[in-house]
């Protein structure tokens, strides 16, 4: 929250002294208003998406002849009926001997991933509140009216994320040697080669000689939809003033302290395939709540319909920073540092 706490103390008590003071004047006018209020230039964005979605995941179950589960995404090498005798095993598969067969070594692989990222930024404008505000006035001259205001506001945002985004794919990849001038079956995709625990077959040391890791940026897509859907509850206290164009026509300015409670309802439906067929999906939702400081500075013009009634109509621009909250490890930034509003309703002087 970007504010200093002495300076909004100082203007909170100079404001409470204005208003005090004007109460015990015979002089001073009161004015209610009740306006609609629309929301622009409010946008928001989901961070860590995908956050845990591939945590214990594995690859869909693959099993050998004899119904050990594969320990490779594209392959296995498990221990045989003869206890691996000489550090070898015939009890191997793989399922592409032209792209898992270099020289004289097998080449067996897992993949993992990991989701964290950020989603694009989301418009959450054209959100329909409203304000109810109170004028006190505190002196006038021949063209000019000034006084102290304070409002209530509310307006919701709410905004969504429904896109795709890639996920870092780990892939590390053991090398198991064979003896030389030996020749492994051959094996093509939807035609693996797959050894049995009882045997005899082609033999394959089981240590692994070699390990190389590769990182694919994007090697894996994470989809799905997240929702934010936020009250924010506002209170204006402030000074105006205002000049009178014409017998009807009132133009005015104000301008003070904001400062808002936003509560906030997230919630989230992610999915992923991994590389090695394996799949996550992961739901929920969480609930937060701040506040949040600034300023706001407004115009208004306002047509008299006698007996001190008004139409209003009016813009105000309002800073209120941003808003940073974590739910249950995605994070939702919403930029609250320019919001616009445009207001219109009916105003009653007395």
């Amino acid at each position: 929250m970007n504010y200093q706490p002495r300076q909004l103390l100082v203007l909170s008590a100079v404001l409470c002294v204005a208003f005090c003071a004007a109460a015990e004047s015979d002089t001073s006018t009161n004015r209610f208003s009740l306006s609609a209020r629309i929301g622009f230039n409010v946008s928001g964005k989901f961070k860590g998406i995908g956050n845990g979605l591939f945590s214990g995941v594995t690859p869909t179950p693959r099993f050998t002849p004899d119904g050990d589960p594969y320990n490779y995404d594209d392959g296995y090498l498990l221990t045989d009926s003869s206890g691996n005798f000489g550090g070898e095993t015939w009890y191997v598969g793989y399922d592409d001997s032209a792209a898992q067969i270099s020289g004289n070594q097998l080449l067996l692989s897992r993949s993992t991933a990991n989701a964290s990222v950020s989603g694009a930024d989301q418009n959450a404008d054209s959100s329909i509140g409203f304000e109810f505000a109170y004028q006190r006035q505190l002196g006038f001259n021949e063209r000019y009216v000034w006084g102290f205001e304070a409002s209530l506001n509310y307006q919701p945002v709410q905004f969504s994320d429904n896109g795709s985004y890639g996920a870092t794919v780990t892939r590390v990849t053991d090398a198991y040697a064979f003896a030389p001038g030996t020749t492994p079956p051959g094996a093509a995709p939807g035609s693996p080669y797959q050894g049995s625990y009882g045997g005899p077959g082609f033999l394959v040391g089981d240590s692994i000689v070699n390990t190389s890791t590769q990182t694919i940026p994007g090697g894996a897509t994470v989809s799905g939809r997240h929702e934010f859907d936020g009250h924010l509850w506002g209170l204006h206290l402030g000074m105006y003033g205002e000049h009178r164009l014409s017998e009807r026509w009132l133009a005015s300015l104000s301008g003070g302290l904001a400062m808002g409670f936003l509560n906030a309802d997230v919630s989230w439906s992610e999915s992923a395939t991994l590389p090695g067929g394996g799949t996550a999906s992961l739901s929920g939702s969480d609930s937060d709540s701040d506040v949040l400081f600034g300023f706001y500075v407004g115009a208004n013009i306002a047509y008299d319909l006698r007996k001190n009634w008004s139409l209003i109509g009016g813009v105000q621009y309002q800073y209120l920073g941003s808003y940073d909250g974590d739910f249950e490890g995605r994070k939702v930034e919403v930029d609250f540092s320019g919001s616009l509003f445009v207001t219109i309703g009916i105003s009653k002087t007395f």
